[in-house]
């Protein structure tokens, strides 16, 4: 975007009046973040479906946002909000299809991986999520999130720290 641009011309700023293509720009530019938070938080088969809820609850709520600068850890509250209701309402069931039967596995390593993440505290789940699923590096993360740069990177290095001595099977030290 460039910068010489009025501030009401920020893409939340048109989305907001309406303009869905700024919208759209805004959904490529913070799916990534969406989808590690939730993928952080929910099962994975449930992430794309919520990523949905997550930016048309945005869309609707976007005249509730007081600075166009804070979108991104608004957006990320809402991710946060919806996977925390999609427990709330999702009975504890599994129903295995053919389909899945078909399916070549995921690698048992990756389950390992994300299973150790899933155990890990909220705040590392999310930043180690963001950083090694959806690739994102520290400054990206906190410029997503909203988080400052010192908290991410705080919680990348103790995030990694404890995710490296669960698969190796030491007990946690903080």
């Amino acid at each position: 975007m460039d910068a010489t641009l009025p501030r009401e011309d920020s893409l939340v700023g048109q989305a907001r009046r309406g303009n869905r293509a700024a919208f759209g720009e805004l959904y490529r530019q913070y799916a990534r973040m969406v989808h590690g938070i939730l993928l952080a938080r929910v099962p994975p088969s449930e992430v794309d479906d919520l990523m949905q809820d997550v930016f048309v609850a945005a869309l609707g709520r976007l005249g509730s946002l007081r600075a166009d600068e804070a979108f991104g850890g608004w957006l990320a509250m809402i991710a946060r909000n919806h996977s925390v209701d999609y427990f709330r309402r999702t009975p504890k069931v599994t129903e295995i299809t053919e389909g899945m039967l078909r399916q070549r596995p995921p690698d048992p390593e990756a389950f390992a991986v994300m299973d150790a993440i899933s155990s890990l505290p909220e705040a590392y789940r999310e930043t180690l999520a963001l950083r090694l699923v959806e690739g994102f590096d520290g400054p990206e993360i906190a410029a997503q999130t909203g988080l400052t740069p010192d908290s991410v990177r705080v919680n990348l290095h103790r995030g990694m720290k404890m995710l490296r001595e669960k698969l190796e099977g030491r007990p946690p030290h903080e």
